[in-house]
């Protein structure tokens, strides 16, 4: 008898998560993305009274939902000490020597920001040193730099991989995954490897199939840039990193001489060597700086059987803050979808959890700060994490939902990287969905989201992203389904217009947040630990750590 009311136990926790699953309310994510997104908030850009507002905002609800403080000494918040920097009117921003041009204006020929805590970003006359994609992967076999110093020079990049437009016969094809983006591949690496390099300031040619957004977006930071506060001997090299317009950059290139377009092909080759432009960059611009005290909140479900096992949801509570009016007299670049509507997601799933039995594994909901900024507040945590890495058996994030209505399909960003796919296509399918792989990997998003600063810990990690491909909604097909990510990424993507709108359809919202629930209760109802792929590059990094697994 005993034996059999503990199965029948078993049984009824193992299917708790489909039934809980289908409470997911969309009026709830509806009410918390109007609260977040409306005026009050000011478009939550850390450091700001929108913060502070943000902060009150999100541990009330967690407080009323039932759920611990999770954070540094037993609180609701872990500190996020963030460098603020904010350029004025350049006194001098130009090129000269055979490029010889008039003076750049910021934002539309060139967009640069300082990560240096300085009153004044002064370049003198640098020498620009073209660096094609600026590659280092032994791995691979390919070096773009072949030992050249770039120690006081500009390193002018080509955005995405070498072989994001290879063709078949040239040396870069197939070497970095095709049109599928690495982390080569993305803007942070080639600002990095300028850095480790030396460089005094670095300019990625702007391309918008290479990039995945326009120019609009490139601009949208205004001048400002945030970071990690970082001891002195730590501060990157880069007095300036940014980007120059394709079309200046074209002129830039022919005044010194030089064909972009043939350059872009020699760059796809393995014998690439960097090319002196014979061009100098000078810059003067004044500088306003701070250090913002920002954090992440940070809440719990405690675990009953395994407490220091750990499966946690991730979303980023920031958005842009305030910026110039658009046609509607908007100033608050809110990110109602970006992400208040990730934000309402883990809420509605901590509150299913909470009145579900207790888990024998914690739950742990992050609210991050910063990712705005580059994945700021995921990365603190990750440098200093309140739970180790390796007991942390998944991250599961949510940054941006498709708000156009129900899908026959849920998008995968990050195909082979990680088992946890697995475990969405057979979730997906209790719904009668079916797994589309993101329709264009070459925008890197794997990279692009706060689950990456666990990725790059070894943390298996799972992303619910949804510009990431056209969702094959059941009105209107693929056809409809692309005519919103095109309507989202074009006009709203960090802009006033991303606000909550009385003609969202949040069916499908619904659905791939349920998919999270259930794929999270699973994990935190078992004993189970979810891995890489043999051929991603974090499977060495949690393979180190196997034994505290065991």
């Amino acid at each position: 008898m005993t034996l059999r009311l503990a199965a029948a136990a078993l049984l009824l926790t193992a299917s708790t998560a489909p039934a809980a699953a289908q409470d997911i309310s969309a009026a709830n994510l509806t009410q918390t993305v109007r609260t977040l997104a409306s005026d009050q908030f000011q478009g939550r850009a850390p450091g700001t009274i929108g913060e502070e507002r943000t902060i009150g905002y999100l541990i009330g609800r967690l407080q009323a939902l039932g759920l611990e403080p999770a954070g540094t000494n037993g609180g609701w918040t872990q500190p996020v000490p963030l460098l603020h920097t904010a350029l004025g009117t350049p006194a001098k921003l130009a090129f000269g020597g055979k490029g010889t041009a008039p003076s750049l204006v910021q934002g539309t020929d060139i967009y640069v920001s300082t990560l240096q805590p300085n009153d004044v970003a002064k370049v003198a006359d640098a020498p620009m040193v073209f660096v094609g994609y600026g590659v280092t992967a032994p791995e691979r076999g390919w070096d773009d730099f072949k030992g050249v110093d770039l120690k006081g020079k500009v390193a002018v990049f080509l955005i995405n991989d070498p072989d994001f437009v290879a063709a078949k016969g040239e040396d870069a094809f197939g070497k970095f995954g095709g049109r599928t983006m690495t982390y080569y591949g993305r803007w942070t690496y080639k600002f990095e490897e300028a850095a480790r390099r030396g460089a005094v300031a670095a300019l990625i040619v702007h391309d918008t199939d290479g990039v995945g957004y326009g120019w609009n977006v490139v601009k949208s930071g205004g001048g400002e840039n945030y970071g990690l506060v970082v001891p002195a001997e730590k501060q990157t090299s880069l007095v300036l990193q940014g980007w120059i317009s394709g079309e200046t950059a074209a002129k830039l290139f022919a005044g010194a001489g030089q064909d972009l377009a043939k350059l872009r092909v020699a760059a796809r080759r393995k014998s690439f060597r960097p090319v002196d432009l014979g061009t100098t960059f000078a810059a003067e611009v004044p500088v306003k700086h701070e250090v913002v005290q920002s954090q992440n909140v940070l809440a719990k479900i405690p675990g009953a059987k395994r407490p220091d096992e750990v499966v946690m949801y991730g979303a980023h509570w920031d958005a842009y803050g305030e910026g110039k009016a658009d046609e509607q007299g908007r100033i608050y670049r809110a990110g109602a979808n970006d992400d208040a509507l990730g934000v309402a997601g883990l809420f509605e799933m901590a509150r299913l959890f909470r009145a579900a039995p207790p888990p024998d594994r914690t739950l742990l909901f992050a609210f991050w700060t910063a990712e705005e900024r580059g994945l700021l507040g995921s990365e603190a945590y990750a440098q200093n994490p309140v739970y180790p890495p390796e007991k942390t058996v998944a991250n599961l994030g949510l940054d941006i939902l498709q708000t156009a209505g129900k899908a026959k399909d849920v998008i995968l960003v990050g195909k082979g990287q990680g088992t946890l796919e697995d475990d969405l296509a057979r979730v997906a399918a209790t719904q009668g969905r079916t797994v589309s792989v993101e329709s264009l990997p070459e925008r890197g998003l794997f990279y692009r989201a706060d689950h990456f600063s666990m990725a790059k810990r070894g943390v298996p990690v799972l992303l619910m992203m949804g510009i990431a491909g056209a969702s094959d909604l059941v009105t209107g097909g693929k056809e409809a389904g692309q005519k919103w990510v095109d309507d989202y990424t074009g006009k709203c993507y960090h802009q006033a217009c991303d606000a909550w709108d009385a003609s969202w359809n949040l069916d499908g919202a619904v659905q791939d947040i349920q998919i999270f629930y259930q794929i999270g209760d699973e994990l935190a109802r078992s004993a189970k630990w979810p891995g890489w792929k043999p051929d991603s590059e974090f499977k060495a990094i949690r393979d180190r750590s196997a034994a505290a697994r065991r």
